[in-house]
């Protein structure tokens, strides 16, 4: 019997080259299965047609865009979750939603290997193939790109050799990867650390500096779920597109950064999330009004360990499903609204309400009607110092 291969397929060059060098290299049939995560661009069946005709003895098409938001994003907003207390993990959320597809397929099709189109310097290798061993361990993994060096020059000239349906115009400048969560783009002239982003570099917000009027938007939440956009009931992902719409349309979302990647090196990489940085901003702000001071603090470390498992390719790891039980737990009084102005670039907070809130008036005010027993302070003080005053004591002798 064949061997079979699952091809992670995006409908470019790239990997619709993969399909005819993989068979040539392996001498395995290839099934090609392409993920809609929000990503734009070309019909998922024009992609599908495009696959058959390279070579591929199958093609599947996966409209994912509900599944990624409320599955894979929902999760990242309920932990707040910003890798190096920026990146809203735009790229690393959505790629176990597509190993989750390629080992469907591969375990439907009776397939031994996945292949991916990543190099092996960057980190969705590791995520792809971390993912896809979590799922399903005796499946292999191979990636054209790095195992076969298929280089750009190489598949164009295969693409041609071979009169594959396929254009191989020149390559844009950066490399881009987008999903309905953001967008990331790399490489060219970003390379060089000291050069500026230009405005071509983005496509998802617009220009923070141009002159417009502040948009004033309320975000209802259950449960740490984003349920309404200004009173009008919204699944997650079409609160993730419409903050994108508005917040982007306030540039709203840019992010400029070196992060540390998980295979060692330094790189700078140019984000647009505008939703997700709307939406995690409010969401951050009514934890503060509902969840109790101890566990909003031991939270935040959690929030920090699961950012970095994600962004690690660990998303199906027993850490990351046990974070997910306590995050979950975490979030079970985060109700309420938040207004929040949105514009120049940022998305201010200015009003907060909740039935489940812990904010006390009467606790909170100077004025009369206070509640607040002051006279209970100083033995409080004199308590909680008096560890350190007997240390002093020594120390000072």
């Amino acid at each position: 019997m064949t061997e079979r291969v699952v091809l992670a397929y995006s409908g470019g060059l790239d990997t619709s080259v993969a399909i005819g060098w993989i068979a040539e290299e392996t001498g395995a049939e290839v099934i090609a299965v392409a993920v809609d995560v929000g990503q734009g661009g070309e019909d998922l069946d024009v992609i599908r047609k495009r696959a058959l005709a390279c070579g591929a003895v199958e093609a599947e098409v996966a409209d994912a865009k509900d599944e990624f938001a409320e599955e894979y994003c929902l999760p990242a907003i309920k932990a707040n979750a910003l890798y190096m207390d920026r990146y809203p993990l735009v790229s690393a959320l959505s790629r176990p939603t597509i190993v989750k597809h390629l080992v469907a397929a591969a375990q439907k099709h009776g397939a031994t290997t996945v292949a991916h189109g990543c190099t092996g310097k960057g980190n969705d290798q590791v995520r792809f193939e971390a993912g896809i061993v979590a799922l399903a361990p005796d499946l292999k993994c191979i990636a054209p790109v790095r195992d076969y060096a298929m280089t750009r020059d190489k598949a164009i000239a295969f693409c041609e050799a071979k009169g594959l349906p396929i254009a191989t115009t020149k390559k844009s400048p950066y490399s881009i990867d987008q999903n309905v969560f953001g967008r990331a783009v790399e490489t060219g002239f970003l390379e060089d650390i000291w050069n500026a982003p230009i405005e071509d570099v983005y496509e998802y917000t617009q220009n923070p500096a141009v002159p417009r009027e502040p948009d004033e938007v309320i975000i209802t939440f259950k449960e740490g779920v984003p349920v309404a956009v200004d009173g009008k009931p919204v699944t997650v992902l079409q609160a993730i597109q419409q903050l994108n719409e508005r917040a982007g349309a306030q540039g709203i979302g840019r992010i400029d950064m070196v992060e540390d990647r998980l295979v060692g090196i330094k790189s700078r990489e140019v984000y647009e999330a505008p939703g997700a940085i709307a939406l995690i901003t409010a969401h951050q702000e009514l934890e503060n009004v509902t969840v109790e001071r101890e566990l909003a603090r031991y939270k935040r470390q959690v929030e920090q360990r699961w950012g970095e498992l994600v962004y690690d390719g660990q998303w199906f790891s027993p850490l990351k499903r046990a974070l997910d039980g306590f995050i979950a737990e975490a979030n079970q009084h985060v109700n309420g609204d938040i207004r929040m102005t949105l514009h120049g670039g940022r998305a201010v907070v200015t009003g907060r309400r909740s039935e489940s809130s812990l904010y006390d008036f009467n606790l909170a005010t100077y004025d009369t009607g206070d509640t607040f027993d002051q006279a209970a302070a100083k033995g409080f003080i004199d308590i909680y110092s008096l560890s350190s005053k007997i240390a002093a004591k020594r120390d000072l002798a």
